[in-house]
């Protein structure tokens, strides 16, 4: 009775989703046929499931309030995306945390963060400083995402373009346009970590499609449009997070083709495009924002802690999103975007962004030979960006070494905290640019040892 509670809860069963029959539970709970008979009666006494003569039993209880607590066993908390993210934010500074997702303080462009700080607090009009901005958001930041995606071969019009808090605001708006609770989605397995816990907000059916060194499985990514009839797939293109994977142009093509057959919208995150060594394809620029949504923010380039993202889609969405926009969170913030924008704008930006790309592309040498000898083995080399994606010598479970490492004050990134369908047990996501300590090191060489076999 506590599996399908706990199942209920966490949203892996939604109102009119099908139990597993007497039989089937009784082989997969390895308990007697009488306990799942009782446990059945007192779940539909209680209205939470309801049978129905002949065709078995169905969930019947309205979902209770999302619970997103800390789980309550460690090896859990180490896979719940909720808690990685936590740990992440919480961290001292000073912590070791090759698993966390974006760079440290001293890579960010101090300097112009503060001179756009002085520019804006000196020259700003009043509004400026204290208004709400417009409903679509800062047009200055609109038009810059319209030419930068005219660079990607992507036309689109600023006003095709609103502004979010960030691109986890950006997908989540996405989300309460387009899903409705039992919906199906498909993401990369693996995939970023929070995709999964704001799909599980929204009461989603997730499926995983596994992500090879080109894009996902053009097999699997059809099997799955045809058999879960998903209403969204969520992607990185340019860089993929957290394999650092480079979607090709045929795959992407393929991709589209499925799209269109089975009626998917397809959610591309381009968040990562400035670490980019060499433009890669873009289901935007193939599809032209047909089915396409393309979102995005500048927190991994500029900075975390003024909040900026963006949503570019087809034009008769556009009233639609900005109407959900204003009913959730009224309007954006004119300062933030307006700091963002002078940074972008920058003389100096550019410059910062290929000194970044430089020094990633040097730190990834020395992270992938290092790992090598160590036994750790990359899945995919990537040729840009902050992520290496490794797995662990043969016998070893991500979980355990996450979970002995954090006794020793290093906060690492387990593979099945990206993974839907939960196969990427023996995987550790790294990120390049926070291996630079030794003990990180000393640490992953008695890998064995952290895990505790």
């Amino acid at each position: 009775m506590g599996l399908v509670r706990h199942r209920i809860e966490r949203r892996l069963l939604t109102p009119g989703a099908r139990l597993p029959s007497i039989r089937a539970m009784t082989d997969g709970a390895g308990v007697s046929k009488s306990t799942v008979v009782e446990a059945y009666d007192r779940l539909h006494a209680e209205g939470v499931i309801r049978s129905r003569p002949g065709a078995g039993f169905y969930v019947a209880a309205p979902l209770a309030p999302l619970s997103l607590d800390v789980p309550s066993s460690e090896p859990a908390r180490m896979v719940d995306p909720v808690c990685m993210l936590r740990a992440s934010l919480e961290q001292d500074p000073a912590a070791l945390s090759p698993g966390c997702g974006w760079l440290p303080a001293a890579w960010m462009p101090e300097e112009l963060v503060r001179r756009a700080l002085r520019a804006v607090a000196r020259d700003g009009a009043p509004d400026a400083l204290f208004d709400y901005d417009t409903p679509l958001g800062h047009a200055p930041i609109r038009a810059f995402v319209a030419r930068r995606m005219a660079e990607q071969d992507v036309g689109v019009s600023p006003a095709q373009i609103l502004t979010a808090d960030s691109g986890s605001h950006a997908l989540d708006l996405i989300c309460r346009f387009l899903l409705r609770p039992g919906d199906t989605v498909m993401v990369d397995d693996p995939c970023y970590f929070n995709f999964l816990a704001l799909l599980r907000a929204h009461q989603v059916r997730v499926v995983g499609v596994p992500y090879l060194a080109d894009g996902p499985d053009i097999a699997a990514f059809a099997r799955v449009a045809e058999s879960g009839r998903p209403r969204l797939y969520i992607t990185n293109s340019a860089i993929h997070n957290p394999t650092g994977a480079v979607l090709s142009p045929v795959v992407a093509h393929r991709v589209l083709r499925l799209a269109e057959a089975h009626d998917i919208i397809v959610v591309e995150d381009d968040i990562f495009a400035d670490f980019e060594a060499a433009p890669a394809a873009r289901l935007a620029t193939f599809d032209g924002l047909e089915r396409v949504v393309r979102i995005g923010s500048f927190s991994k380039t500029v900075s975390a802690s003024f909040r900026c993202g963006y949503i570019a889609v087809r034009p008769d969405w556009v009233e639609g999103l900005v109407d959900l926009r204003v009913a959730s969170g009224i309007a954006s913030g004119r300062l933030a975007a307006g700091i963002c924008h002078a940074v972008l704008t920058d003389s100096g930006y550019r410059r910062h962004v290929a000194q970044m790309r430089t020094r990633l592309d040097q730190c990834r040498v020395r992270v992938l030979d290092r790992l090598k000898r160590l036994g750790l083995t990359p899945v995919v080399e990537p040729a840009s960006g902050p992520f290496v994606w490794c797995r662990l010598p043969a016998g070893l479970d991500a979980t355990r070494v996450a979970r002995g490492a954090l006794a020793h004050g290093v906060i690492l990134a387990p593979g099945n905290l990206f993974s839907a369908n939960g196969t990427a047990a023996d995987c550790l996501r790294f990120n390049v640019a926070r291996m630079e300590n030794e003990a990180v090191y000393r640490l992953l060489a008695d890998v064995r040892g952290v895990a505790g076999v």
